[in-house]
């Protein structure tokens, strides 16, 4: 039977059947950019790591060197009673004792903190290795600072005496042991001035996006 014939007899109007894929304008597909990171950035963060792995090595020399003068300081006066020998050494004092282990902690953290200070060279945008030494540089300025505040007033009471309390200025019979604890105490507030820039260059390569 003619199918043109039978629509018009049972009055059915013929629906023309389209591809509705074909009638659709497929879009291409919108390529996705992925988020870099600004080459300026990675560089400035790289400069940065380069600076803190300098000063951590400038570092760990003053804080070695404080540590090592104070731990060797001792003197021993050429003349002696028959009840007494006038002798210094740093481990009479308490103070001087506190200075030499702060200083020898901090130079041990500075040498392990050297690894993660290259982690943060080699890859600049890394946040815990950065955040990680942020916050133990923040501890070691702390104990750093403590050690050295500590044996300087050792040392000014030992230039200086207290006539209040009849304390005698030590330094006039031994002064090659103030000499040294002198300067240790110089190179341990210089570690502390270092561990303050690390924690400012830290503290900016955290900030900087």
């Amino acid at each position: 039977m003619d199918s043109s014939h039978s629509t018009k007899e049972s009055g059915d109007i013929p629906i023309r059947m389209t591809d509705s894929k074909s009638s659709k304008a497929v879009s291409p597909p919108v390529p996705i950019k992925k988020a870099t990171k600004h080459p300026f950035v990675s560089r400035w963060k790289r400069c940065l790591g380069v600076f803190d792995f300098i000063l951590r090595i400038c570092a760990i020399a003053a804080a070695l060197a404080a540590a090592t003068a104070m731990a060797t300081t001792s003197q021993q006066l050429p003349f002696f009673t028959q009840f007494f020998q006038f002798k210094a050494d740093y481990d009479d004092l308490p103070a001087f004792t506190f200075f030499v282990i702060a200083n020898a902690m901090a130079g041990a953290y500075l040498v392990l903190s050297l690894p993660f200070s290259i982690v943060c060279i080699v890859r600049p945008h890394i946040i815990g290795a950065r955040l990680m030494l942020l916050i133990f540089d923040t501890i070691a300025v702390a104990l750093v600072t403590a050690g050295a505040s500590a044996a300087t007033s050792i040392v000014y009471l030992a230039h200086n005496g207290n006539s209040d309390a009849n304390w005698v200025a030590i330094c006039r019979q031994f002064d090659d042991f103030c000499q040294r604890v002198s300067g240790a105490v110089v190179a341990s507030f210089i570690t502390a001035l270092i561990f303050i820039v690390l924690v400012a260059v830290s503290a900016v390569a955290l900030r900087r996006k």
